[in-house]
């Protein structure tokens, strides 16, 4: 097939998944590149509640870009994690703020305002139980034909697969976390 042939979409939905680093880190690269091209874009997060990196740098930059930057900040942490799970919230805590974080993308993919809404760690809320695959679905299906769609985490339900058009999957080769180190400020977070 000659290049000539190949079409454009309007827009595209993007998924970031594995248990590898950098999920995020793509999806902040993304960001970039979009605001770098004049586009409007929400990045709303879920599951991230502590000041991690990116959170300064997008309330850093937030100022420059004024209405075409919008920044959720949605999540109680990490949920059903073990040792690193969230102290003092509940389940239903969580749920709670999954669901209005949900409602926040959800308004912001169908409403025609952003060129892109990237929901950072959604896949993760979904594998938790604290969203259903449905409203994944949901929010790609009534999503503004001119919106892309960012969507990021661990454990992304493959029977969504077909809705997605551009699906990358970081796997870990390795990291210093298996050997008992804990996660590098301005690396990992």
């Amino acid at each position: 097939m000659a290049f000539e042939d190949y079409k454009t979409k309007e827009s595209v939905v993007l998924v970031y998944t594995g248990d590898g680093k950098g999920k995020t880190s793509a999806s902040v690269g993304l960001m970039a590149r979009a605001l770098g091209n004049g586009w409007r874009v929400a990045f709303i997060q879920f599951i991230k509640h502590w000041e991690v990196s990116e959170h300064k740098f997008i309330q850093e930059i937030q100022p420059l870009y004024g209405e075409k930057l919008y920044f959720y900040k949605g999540g109680m942490g990490f949920y059903n994690a073990g040792d690193m799970s969230a102290k003092n919230v509940t389940p239903q805590e969580h749920q709670i703020a999954a669901k209005t974080t949900y409602d926040v993308a959800l308004k912001s993919v169908s409403s025609g305002k952003f060129d892109l809404v990237i929901c950072d760690e959604i896949n993760n809320a979904v594998n938790d139980k604290l969203l259903s695959i449905s409203q994944v679905a949901k929010l790609i299906d009534q999503r503004n034909p001119h919106t892309s769609l960012c969507l990021t985490g661990r454990n992304f339900n493959m029977e969504l697969i077909g809705k997605v058009d551009i699906a990358t999957e970081m796997n870990k080769i390795k990291h210093h976390f298996d050997d008992k180190y804990l996660a590098n400020k301005g690396i990992d977070f």
